[in-house]
């Protein structure tokens, strides 16, 4: 089961990572193309941190629950920190962005979906980061 996961972890990273290449390209048809410069980083970053976890997947320790946890968490975080940044440049909100989003601006509707995607970013992210640290620590010898 670990090693499946290991290679899904990375397989999903790369599939991310070239989502964000792919990104870059459509940069300038986006409607605000700050934000969509940045739906680029999103790809490239959150792809390498898969590959990153992928690669370290066998050195976590944790119980079963919490190892599965980990997973969704980062799958769900990472590919939605790229989703709703592409839907906030093709949208062009800026109440979560307000640097990238600079004179831009969206109906009510779209900047909620932005606020509540990037919200529950935040919660998957960091609690895939919290699980990964937890699971890497030093565990005393038995």
């Amino acid at each position: 089961m670990t090693a499946d996961r290991e290679r899904s972890m990375i397989w999903h990273g790369m599939f991310l990572f070239l989502a964000g290449l792919l990104t870059g390209l459509a940069q300038m048809h986006f409607a605000n193309p700050r934000m969509g410069l940045a739906a680029h980083i999103e790809g490239l970053m959150n792809g390498t941190f898969l590959i990153a976890l992928g690669a370290v997947w066998h050195h976590i320790k944790l119980p079963s629950g919490q190892l599965t946890g980990l997973y969704w968490s980062a799958l769900y975080g990472t590919y939605l920190n790229w989703a709703a940044t592409c839907f906030a440049a093709a949208a062009g909100t800026n109440s979560m962005t307000p640097l990238a989003g600079a004179g831009f601006g969206a109906s009510s509707l779209k900047e909620t979906v932005v606020t509540v995607g990037f919200v529950s970013v935040g919660i998957a992210m960091l609690t895939a980061a919290g699980l990964a640290l937890w699971g890497l620590r030093r565990v005393p010898a038995r």
